[in-house]
């Protein structure tokens, strides 16, 4: 039976120390906690790596973060050669904060593109230095310099980040919300989290369980690197921190 693990990162996506303790040990060596701020691998964002910290001060080195049978078991997974913690063990959790913070800053600046681009999003993956929204479009309004100076313009704007809660009823009378084409976010739970930008939302709001960072102007500076044909109507914008390299 699946453990339920709270998601401290939810309601703070900038907690990156936390006290957990051990609830189960998985045929895999995977650490279950009743608690948690690594983020588990999901919507195109990684999961969190750093360390659990035992009473004596040694370390528990974590390689990678996942879920379990559900999206609410959240799963540590050792890197090789780790020690196995007792059930029932307090720990001390230390997420690799420059890391997570890149992914929190880019995840966000997934959003923001899709804003500038708004068609419907066939894929996406969030990485440290690079990150790739996929979207179907038939005919592409713009190029690389003015797609970068639109998102540019909404970071410069630092429009504040929040999460609302909705229910599943009000995400089905806003189809509008949900902007992949292909994949629909979990209902039945009897309540969605978006993520709002802009005062009232007024620059944009979707379902989302991923981290963010709180202000747009965090996200600093960005530029669309590269922009690939994948199909006839489908096209991969690929962001990168930095400024645009001159032409």
């Amino acid at each position: 039976m699946p453990h339920t693990v709270k998601a401290l990162f939810r309601d703070d996506a900038y907690l990156s120390v936390a006290e957990g303790k051990v609830v189960a040990i998985n045929d895999r060596g995977g650490i279950i906690l009743d608690q948690t701020c690594f983020y588990a691998t999901s919507g195109g964002q990684p999961g969190d790596t750093g360390f659990l910290e035992r009473a004596d001060g040694s370390r528990i080195e974590i390689a990678a973060t996942v879920c379990g049978e559900t999206k609410d078991e959240i799963i540590h997974v050792p890197a090789p050669d780790q020690p196995v913690p007792e059930i029932g063990e307090a720990l001390t959790l230390h997420i690799d904060w420059d890391r997570r913070y890149k992914l929190m800053r880019m995840h966000t600046a997934c959003h923001l593109l899709t804003v500038v681009c708004p068609y419907p999003i066939t894929g996406a993956s969030v990485g440290e230095e690079e990150s790739r929204v996929d979207f179907d479009i038939p005919e592409l309004d713009g190029d690389k310099a003015s797609i970068s100076a639109g998102l540019m313009q909404l970071v410069e704007g630092n429009h504040p980040i929040y999460t609302e809660t909705i229910s599943d009823a009000d995400l089905a009378a806003n189809p509008g919300l949900v902007k992949s084409k292909n994949v629909r976010p979990p209902t039945g739970s009897g309540s969605i989290r978006l993520v709002c930008i802009g005062k009232d939302a007024s620059v944009d709001s979707q379902p989302c369980g991923g981290t963010h960072v709180t202000e747009t102007g965090e996200v600093g500076e960005i530029h669309i690197g590269k922009i690939e044909k994948k199909g006839r109507e489908n096209r991969r914008f690929r962001i990168r921190f930095g400024p645009a390299p001159a032409q």
